[in-house]
């Protein structure tokens, strides 16, 4: 009998088992490919935390394997002392199936083991539960939620202290701890009305909500931009999320009067009905947003994604047609209008520096290089850039002013340590107001970055793999790249292999190795002349590789031709392995 198969029986056979949960392993009985995919692991952190599809299973996400990471979470976070658990977990959750109940759950668990706990009252953003951990100063804090991912998933979100998410040596000990959690069936926790009774269960309402709004106008740079043009018409959607509250909010108060909200897409609503997947970077979620920019003739078009910590953008070009941005785009326009709005202001701080990482765009090294601002490179995971704001900001005596990810995630200010697509809405509003004041569009501002910097052609795709047979292709797969690693890859002109899993730099034409001053990570970097070049990494949390591209040209077409053709030769490549 495999694992799986015992793991099934156990959850069948065991009578804390709910009778919902019963029912669907029931009609699974004898169907050994489903049972594998169900049992044949325990959901486990990634680069993000736990997260998974909803339904029965240990390798799914239910009340129980919920039970498990609130439960390890709170073991570790008891572990730490009295002070600890007086000073509590915030915890706040998203639109999704059953994240209110997930939420609620988690809250009884750590209030089960003397933890205090300040739960949101209603459906908050990311950002703001970060922002909640450090208004509260609590130890930890927990948000409920799948991020962008598709209706049928939902997730557990770890956080630290500072507001960030777990860095990886505390995530490692609390993985210890679910391990330790063999049946989540049995666990238990103490009631809402027992929780309250004892003082443990504090709930979070509207004037965490005015702290953080507050927090956000102070980091505006241009409140005159935004108040000359307040006509500016600007399309907004939540995509069913938190976000439509906390944006729609900092864009009044910011001064816009023209702020159009899909309709449609303003309200809560765990099946994503209007959209194939609330996900902002991909122009299908944001075709009714771009229909109805069409119809108010809007500047722009402003989405954020369920949990409102990635934003997308779609602007306005001379000819009326819009042009969504990539999530690297959207963070050079940003990083470029912050250090020059703080420069041409007189307001840019001695020993300023902004972050991205190592999958993100090479251009934003010639961006802060122009402003004689450091540039940190880090991990992909936002986790990584909140680390480098304790140590470098708040411990050390430089000054962070915004960081950002490829994958559609930025942050102003550190007052937040997760990304947080509130503050981004309203500095992009800003800066659409700044360069309309100036007779421009972000669209005009974007080609003016590439005639300085170089034009960019970058791209980010996956190749999935399904189940525990996918998983195991992925992992041989990048065993297979590492073995040929002087070998470079597919015969193309490979100068150099960066392996943050050995943390060594391999330079292919001498032979020579170099430590990396990173985390282990299991990425594959490989440089290319110039600025070019590619990774590899498998996705923390869902079973695919994901590949990265970046091609620096002088000339718009050569470097599409030269991204299509080695995007090209590393996709067959990579079919061919995994």
């Amino acid at each position: 009998m495999t694992d799986a198969n015992r793991r099934y029986n156990r959850w069948m056979n065991d009578p804390a088992l709910d009778e919902e949960s019963r029912q669907e392993l029931a009609a699974i009985a004898g169907q050994e490919n489903e049972i594998e995919d169900r049992f044949y692991m325990h959901l486990q952190f990634g680069t993000a935390g736990l997260r998974g599809v909803l339904g029965a299973g240990t390798n799914r996400m239910n009340r129980y394997t919920v039970a498990r990471a609130a439960a390890g979470f709170a073991r570790y976070l008891a572990a730490q002392g009295e002070a600890a658990c007086e000073r509590g977990l915030a915890i706040s959750y998203d639109s999704r199936r059953y994240s209110d109940l997930f939420a609620l759950q988690t809250a009884l668990i750590f209030c089960g083991h003397g933890i205090r706990v300040y739960l949101s009252d209603q459906l908050r953003p990311v950002p703001m539960l970060s922002f909640a951990i450090r208004y509260y100063q609590t130890a930890a804090g927990v948000m409920i939620t799948a991020s962008h991912n598709p209706a049928q998933y939902n997730g557990f979100k770890a956080y630290g202290e500072d507001g960030g998410q777990l860095p990886p040596e505390a995530a490692a000990v609390v993985s210890r701890e679910m391990a330790a959690i063999e049946n989540p069936v049995g666990l238990t926790w103490p009631s809402e009305e027992e929780a309250r009774e004892k003082g443990l269960l504090i709930e979070v309402g509207p004037a965490l909500d005015d702290a953080y709004i507050a927090m956000l106008l102070k980091l505006s740079i241009n409140r005159g931009a935004a108040a000359s043009q307040a006509d500016m018409s600007i399309i907004y959607t939540p995509l069913h999320g938190t976000g439509y509250l906390p944006v729609t909010r900092v864009l009044r108060e910011s001064g816009f009067r023209k702020v159009h909200v899909v309709k449609e897409q303003a309200l809560p609503d765990p099946d994503f009905s209007t959209v194939e997947s609330p996900n902002p970077e991909e122009r299908s979620a944001l075709k009714m947003a771009i229909d109805l920019a069409g119809r108010e003739d809007a500047e722009l078009v402003i989405a954020t994604d369920p949990d409102g910590d990635r934003t997308g953008l779609a602007v306005r070009c001379r000819d009326g047609s819009y042009e969504v941005l990539s999530g690297n785009q959207i963070g050079l326009l940003l990083m470029d209008y912050i250090l020059s709005a703080h420069q041409q202001a007189g307001t840019l701080p001695e020993k300023s520096f902004v972050v991205t990482t190592i999958v993100s765009t090479k251009l934003a090294r010639k961006v802060a290089a122009s402003y004689g601002v450091r540039l940190y490179e880090c991990l992909t995971g936002f986790k990584f850039i909140a680390e480098l704001i304790k140590t470098y900001d708040e411990q050390g005596d430089q000054h962070y002013l915004f960081g950002f990810e490829e994958s559609f995630g930025y942050l102003a200010g550190t007052d937040v340590r997760d990304k947080d697509a509130v503050v981004t809405s309203m500095l992009i509003a800003e800066m659409a107001a700044d360069a309309r004041a100036r007779g421009l569009t972000l669209y005009d501002l974007l080609q003016d970055l590439y005639r300085r910097f170089g034009y960019a052609a970058e791209l980010t795709l996956s190749i999935a793999r399904s189940g525990k047979t996918g998983l195991e292709k992925i992992t041989a797969g990048m065993e297979t790249l590492r073995h040929q690693k002087m070998d470079g890859f597919a015969g193309m002109p490979v100068k150099a292999v960066n392996d943050y899993l050995t943390r060594e730099r391999l330079d292919l034409e001498t032979g020579d190795t170099t430590e990396i001053d990173l985390p282990e990570s299991n990425v594959l970097l490989y440089e290319m002349p110039g600025l070019d070049w590619f990774c590899v990494r498998p996705s923390g949390t869902e079973p695919k590789i994901k590949i990265y591209f970046g091609i620096y040209r002088e000339r718009r077409e050569e470097s599409v031709q030269v991204l299509n053709q080695i995007r090209g030769q590393v996709e067959t490549a990579l079919e061919h392995i995994i």
